[in-house]
């Protein structure tokens, strides 16, 4: 879908961070589209990303249509960070009611014996510890500003097997992360939901699919479309707004009903 054109000040006076907030070249990524959505609806936003030109070129498009952002460089892997990256947010806009855990890497498949003890802990850290960082430095601000909302960005492989060793146990973790927020932090006032993208084109997907690898998303689908990056930035909002008061602690898929389909079927539906 294009770049919306309808917004509602959905999110007026809130103050939100979002991490990996930059995209690869001039595409748009899960993270920039939930940014980019977030300040057309009236967030300030935090733009947290380990490269400060990608989450730039976010900030140009939110600057353009009148928005109000800034960048804040930070690899939200190491603690300290990621309080600085919260500070920074508070001194700046007063406050904070919005954290989305955005940041991932992705990670090969195969067997388990082929995937050394690096990789995983670099795939974990990035993926999960990140989301577990941010959220401990996040959530006294959260529940100071009345509680606010917490949206983590999981994917399908944490809920069905993708065949990866490390990144489909380290999206589960995330969705089981969010039930625990959604639990502890409560009583403050705190939701805490998860988004489990499925079968969206990115800038990150673009480089590792082909058109051949492309087309078999597609046919597998129940609804035999691709989702993009502002699918995930909707169904974001959804969950940061006042509208999802009374949801909190679900993994909500956006993946084309991918997640419910039975494995005959899929197979049907990819034959000529």
């Amino acid at each position: 879908m294009p770049y919306p054109k309808t917004f509602h000040q959905r999110l007026a006076g809130k103050v939100a961070i979002v991490t990996g907030a930059g995209s690869q070249d001039d595409g748009v990524g899960t993270g920039k589209a939930i940014a980019c959505v977030f300040a057309r609806e009236g967030a300030s936003v935090c733009l947290v990303d380990q490269n400060e030109e990608r989450a730039a070129g976010t900030l140009a498009m939110i600057i353009e249509v009148g928005g109000k952002a800034f960048v804040c460089a930070a690899d939200v892997t190491d603690n300290d960070a990621c309080a600085r990256v919260v500070a920074a947010t508070v001194e700046r806009y007063g406050a904070l009611h919005v954290l989305v855990n955005n940041v991932g890497v992705a990670g090969p498949g195969g067997r388990f014996e082929t995937l050394d003890e690096a990789s995983w802990d670099r795939i974990v850290d990035v993926n999960l510890k990140s989301a577990f960082l941010m959220c401990r430095s996040a959530a006294p601000q959260l529940v100071a500003g009345g509680g606010g909302a917490v949206v983590n960005v999981s994917s399908t492989a944490g809920i069905r097997s993708h065949g990866t060793a490390a990144y489909g146990p380290s999206k589960a973790g995330m969705i089981a992360l969010t039930r625990e927020l959604a639990v502890v932090y409560g009583r403050d006032g705190m939701r805490a939901n998860a988004i489990a993208p499925g079968h969206i084109f990115t800038p990150m997907v673009e480089s590792m699919l082909d058109e051949e690898a492309k087309e078999r998303r597609i046919k597998v689908a129940p609804l035999a479309i691709e989702g993009d990056a502002w699918d995930v930035a909707l169904a974001a909002l959804f969950l940061a707004s006042d509208e999802a008061r009374f949801i909190t602690g679900v993994c909500l898929p956006v993946d084309g009903g991918v997640t419910e389909i039975a494995a005959l079927r899929a197979y049907e539906l990819m034959q000529p």
